[in-house]
């Protein structure tokens, strides 16, 4: 069995000391911050050109005939825009969808891979192998059961479609003109077959860089049953390494990925 992460390991300690009272221990270590990891769901927010964008609707908003306040919304989405999780069933048939991906998989450990300043020279850069072998010079090892995470820089343009999308234009027209950063085949390929990483995130639309058309390091990642975090936010104010990750997706039956809150507990 794997060796669980320190933080699993003191929720579950906490829930078996207190099984059947009043849990009264802090599961966050105490002096630890949390930072939010979601970019919120509202008009502004960035989908896939092809896809509808985020609706709040209002059923109702006011005082009742009963006297008292009450509201209450619809929302409408598609599965995969602002910050998501692409279940393993999204380019892997027979994978597994949403609510089947096991949550192990998005609790736990975590590492920052910073490529700004490849980026920055190179809107259209795809994370290398070599990325990740310099980042184990400088801190060893990928561990098993990690969850990665990619900074390219592109979370600073959020909600500016142009500058996060490299267009503004919206549908099929639109897909020729994407520009973004993403990981590459090959280095997805590399992570599959040589580290034994439970999932992977970045600050940009998709895992595969805007000028795709084979979405290869989707197929890569989830042939073999490793989710991925999409339009991830917040990473400017994580560390390299040392803090835990929780990534909750809507849990949708049959679902192919949906709505993420994702959040990084830092020690």
């Amino acid at each position: 069995m794997m060796k669980l992460s320190s933080f699993v390991m003191l929720l579950l300690v906490v829930l078996s000391a207190h099984a059947g009272e009043m849990v009264t221990t802090p599961v966050v270590p105490p002096g630890s911050r949390i930072i939010d990891l979601s970019h919120a769901f509202d008009a502004t927010t960035i989908y896939w050109p092809t896809a509808s964008g985020f609706e709040l609707l209002t059923d109702f908003k006011g005082t009742t005939n009963g006297g008292f306040y009450y509201e209450a919304n619809t929302f409408r989405s598609a599965e995969h825009g602002g910050t998501h999780l692409d279940a393993p069933a999204h380019f892997a048939e027979g994978q597994l969808h949403v609510d089947q991906v096991p949550l192990e998989s998005l609790i736990g450990p975590a590492v920052l891979i910073n490529v700004t300043e490849q980026v920055s020279a190179d809107r259209d850069y795809q994370v290398s192998a070599d990325d990740f072998l310099t980042w184990e010079t400088a801190h060893g090892t990928l561990p098993d059961g990690i969850i990665i995470l990619l900074r390219t820089g592109f979370g600073a343009f959020w909600p500016d479609r142009k500058a996060y999308l490299g267009t503004e234009v919206q549908g099929a027209d639109a897909v020729p003109l994407l520009h973004f950063p993403g990981l590459h085949p090959d280095a997805a390929q590399w992570l599959v077959e040589h580290r034994a990483i439970h999932a992977i995130g970045l600050d940009t639309a998709s895992i595969d860089y805007g000028q795709s058309t084979g979405f290869e390091s989707h197929r890569a990642l989830m042939a073999k049953g490793i989710p991925v975090f999409e339009n991830v936010a917040g990473m400017d104010q994580l560390p390299t390494s040392g803090f835990q990750v929780i990534a909750l997706p809507m849990k949708i039956t049959g679902g192919s990925g949906g709505p993420l809150r994702i959040v990084a507990i830092i020690p």
